[in-house]
């Protein structure tokens, strides 16, 4: 019952909602029901279990009769204390819109038992999905019932009424049993407009808005009118692997060959619009019309086809599309939203459930995209003797992450293809007319780079039409950096068209051997496509990971979840590859851990958010899980820190998210007696890198005067960090000291761009702040090996003191490399755990 997922989706500097605190309730139990209206009227119905509220959205409001059963949609826990919220949650913020109470009161399970056996039999009705219980508000009262569907694996329940003499035989309308002077109602009245839309997190957002240029007329080569939106959800991708597979956890679907949409249905209200958010309604109105006789509440993704006369989605079809000759479907695989409630953190096996009993089987236009399970290899080997292009491995309790390509989602094709970009196109050579060949690129970070060229693949018709799409596209450079061979002369144009080809093989230097055109791919943008984004990827593996995703050590067992879920947008890293990074270097960072209290900072949702630190064990960490209870003064009680001693510890930090590891500087056999010293330099917004290494080399000098060795590393985001070592010889406030004095001497040589302010606002954006205050008991700082929550996924690595001059650049050391770093240079860290200075000698050379 935590509330980590109520805090982590709430700013409280912006909303009045109490923040997430679990509250022993001495006497009977509460339950509250709350209207909500965000962007739409919903009730929120809750139960107070085990010191939090355990929460159902309740999209028509509960019912006293019996003959209702209405659907309710288990959200995360809330604190005890929102059974007494009501009022407006901000606009920008999770939920915004108003909140009232509807009803409250007390409740107990139905066998009567006292409270501490009943909380614990309630329990057991939550786990088993059948909940009794009774109510005694001031509307709902008597006996209840909470069901969960079949199949359904948390979220989807039913809310039924027992027959009792509270029951009712007539029609029931929460709505009807609403004051129409009720908050929301009388807000509604005085402003006459509905409450500002909900903005959500980006990690499980369905109606995430997505900054855009103003509408602009669209450049896509499509029949009908088509307008580029300000607001779109983009929808989740997939990545590419070579091989089919089977796995139970995991479910299989057709990739169709056409446009990817998503279709946004209120009622008779329609908006269609591609993944760049360019509308398909005037496009295929066909769809939007279907759409429209539907009658739901939705949002839909899915893929436009064009099928031809044996059935088979065919995308030059789709290009050229002609309502009076052509056959059209929108092939419907994912409901993000239906009657108002989020569905997107649904597991995608309960998604679809919900989405196969929305649509008709008469519809033949709207079709569902069904899938099977487990048999992959199967799957794939029917779809092509079908002549189909691939399929689609999704896994099955997988959530939806519009926008992101997760590895939760994979494409596996027949024939080895990848988009390219159009970067020019060479001379024809002779009968040939308009265009000898197409020359291709792909993003490299910031770069475009020379991947080939092709003329294969067009005809007459084919030739001519691209060739108009490029002439307005010329340029006189080359976009290449670097010089590209052809056999013709080249003209060289703006990279913006996108188009698919098919090919043999990639050299070492990703050159495509016989590539092939297939097709333009005006769905596509150009920042797609990417090394990263076009290169297969491999299912996620662990050498001691089972197919439960439990990792073994010996008698220990470490059960793992989510491993797919991406932590590293940009670079497209999951969970996974955090916990195999951790594993990989596990021998080299774990002495510098060992026997430490740990400050733990979770980001379980990967860098998309600041994530939140938790430093107490808790009765949630496993029997072998090393603890130790301190007494901190700033709480002023007991904090039991987690001790990482092990490989097993280790995994266990590492899925519930801890990206970076911040150990103590001192161990608990000498808690009071830190093994090193460390100056953080912290440059400010307007420092260079260059400026931090200078300090370095000026802190490092005043080191040598003072005959103390010290060691540097990167903190992995923009600062330096310097260690010397002190071998637990002194107290915390006696290497503090020390400390200071050493960035006061720093502070004297670069009086330019360094201080000893601490407040940003003080010191100003062009200021290192020298932190001498790192020294005291109980602070933390990134460990040497420690992930950061950065794009590049970058790692704090030590350097060799003659690694530390102008043009490093800490972004180089991350995820992809620190390993064979370390295989290749050794640990250079371990001069800290060391001989420890002499304070006093180090004291009297300074003074000299």
């Amino acid at each position: 019952m935590s509330l980590t997922k109520y805090d982590r989706k709430r700013n409280f500097n912006y909303t009045s909602e109490p923040r997430g605190k679990r509250t022993k309730n001495k006497s009977k139990l509460s339950f509250v029901v709350q209207r909500h209206k965000a962007s739409h009227l919903h009730y929120d119905f809750r139960l107070e279990l085990g010191g939090v509220l355990k929460s159902w959205a309740v999209p028509k409001g509960p019912s006293l009769n019996p003959n209702d059963k209405r659907l309710a949609m288990m959200v995360e826990d809330h604190p005890f204390d929102y059974k007494d919220f009501a009022g407006i949650i901000p606009e920008g913020n999770y939920g915004a819109g108003i909140v009232e109470i509807w009803d409250k009161g007390t409740y107990n399970g139905i066998d009567g038992s006292e409270n501490g056996i009943e909380e614990k039999k309630l329990r057991a009705g939550i786990h088993a999905g059948n909940l009794k219980f009774a109510l005694h508000g001031k509307k709902l009262k008597g006996e209840f019932a909470l069901v969960k569907l079949k199949a359904a694996q948390d979220n989807a329940w039913l809310l039924i009424k027992h027959r009792d003499k509270y029951a009712v035989n007539t029609e029931y309308s929460s709505e009807k049993e609403t004051p129409k002077n009720s908050p929301i109602n009388k807000w509604l009245q005085k402003n006459k407009k509905k409450v500002p839309a909900k903005k959500k997190p980006k990690a499980i957002a369905i109606e995430e808005i997505n900054p855009s240029p103003k509408k602009t007329t669209s450049k896509k080569h499509l029949p009908g009118k088509t307008s580029k939106l300000d607001n779109y959800i983009k929808p989740m991708l997939a990545k590419e692997v070579e091989e089919p597979f089977d796995d139970k956890d995991w479910i299989f679907e057709i990739k169709w060959d056409g446009y990817r949409a998503i279709a946004e249905v209120d009622k008779e209200n329609v908006i269609m619009y591609s993944r760049k958010g360019n509308t398909f309604n005037d496009s295929y109105p066909i769809i939007a019309n279907e759409l429209q006789k539907l009658n739901i509440q939705a949002t839909l993704d899915g893929e436009v086809v064009v099928v031809d006369e044996n059935g088979k989605a065919n995308f030059q079809l789709l290009q050229h599309y002609d309502s009076e000759t052509h056959t059209i479907r929108f092939e419907v695989f994912d409901l993000l939203s239906l009657n108002g409630q989020n569905t997107s953190d649904l597991p995608l096996l309960d998604r679809k459930k919900l989405l196969k009993q929305l649509l008709s089987k008469k519809n033949k236009v709207i079709q569902y995209s069904d899938h099977i399970q487990e048999k992959g290899v199967d799957f794939f080997k029917a779809a092509g003797k079908n002549d189909l292009e691939g399929i689609i491995a999704k896994k099955a309790d997988s959530l939806y992450y519009p926008g992101i390509r997760t590895s939760e989602w994979l494409k596996i094709k027949h024939h080895k293809s990848l988009e390219a970009i159009i970067a020019g196109f060479t001379e024809p050579g002779g009968e040939r007319k308009y265009f000898g060949a197409l020359v291709l690129g792909i993003k490299s970070g910031k770069k475009l780079k020379y991947i080939g060229h092709t003329g294969s693949g067009f005809n007459f018709k084919g030739l001519e039409e691209m060739h108009a799409l490029l002439q307005p596209l010329i340029q006189k450079y080359s976009p290449f950096e670097e010089a590209v061979k052809t056999n013709m002369p080249v003209t060289w144009v703006k990279p913006t068209l996108v188009c698919e080809v098919k090919y043999t093989e990639q050299t070492r230097d990703g050159r495509l051997r016989h590539p092939i055109f297939l097709r333009l791919r005006d769905d596509k943008n150009v920042n797609e496509i990417t090394i990263e984004d076009t290169m297969p990827v491999k299912k996620n593996k662990t050498e001691n990971l089972n197919k439960d995703g439990v990792l073994s050590f010996g008698k220990i067992k470490v059960k793992t979840s989510n491993l797919n879920k991406i932590y590293w947008p940009e670079k497209k890293l999951t969970k996974g590859d955090l916990i195999n990074y951790y594993q990989s270097i596990s021998k080299f960072i774990l002495p510098y851990l060992k026997d430490r209290p740990q400050s733990l900072k979770r980001n379980p949702n990967g860098i998309i958010d600041n994530g939140f630190f938790h430093k107490d064990a808790g009765d949630e960490a496993p029997s072998w899980v090393k603890s130790k209870a301190l007494y901190s003064k700033s709480t002023s009680k007991y904090i039991d820190y987690i001790i990482c001693n092990d490989a097993p510890t280790l995994a266990y930090l590492n899925n519930l998210g801890c990206i970076e590891l911040n150990p103590w500087h001192s161990t608990l056999g000498k808690i009071n007696n830190p093994d090193y010293i460390i100056i953080d330099i912290d440059p400010s917004e307007k420092n260079t890198f260059d400026q931090v290494i200078e300090t370095s080399l000026v802190i490092r000098g005043v080191l040598k005067k003072a005959g103390a060795d010290c060691y540097c590393k990167t903190s992995g985001a923009t600062g330096m960090h310097i260690y010397i070592p002190v071998q637990k010889k002194y107290t915390y406030q006696q290497v503090k000291d020390f400390a200071l004095l050493i960035c006061m001497l720093t502070r004297e040589k670069l009086p330019g761009f360094t201080s000893l302010e601490r407040n940003l606002k003080k010191r100003g954006n062009k200021m290192i702040y020298l932190d001498h205050l790192q020294n005291r008991k109980g602070q933390t700082i990134s460990c040497v090996y420690s992930l950061r929550p950065t794009k590049e996924a970058s790692v704090s690595t030590p350097l060799l003191w003659k690694e530390v001059k102008p043009g490093l650049d800490p972004a180089d050391f991350t995820i992809d490399n620190t390993l064979k770093r370390l295989q290749k240079k050794g640990d250079l860290f371990t001069g800290i755990l060391g001989k420890g200075i002499d304070l006093k000698k180090c004291l009297k050379l300074l003074d000299n």
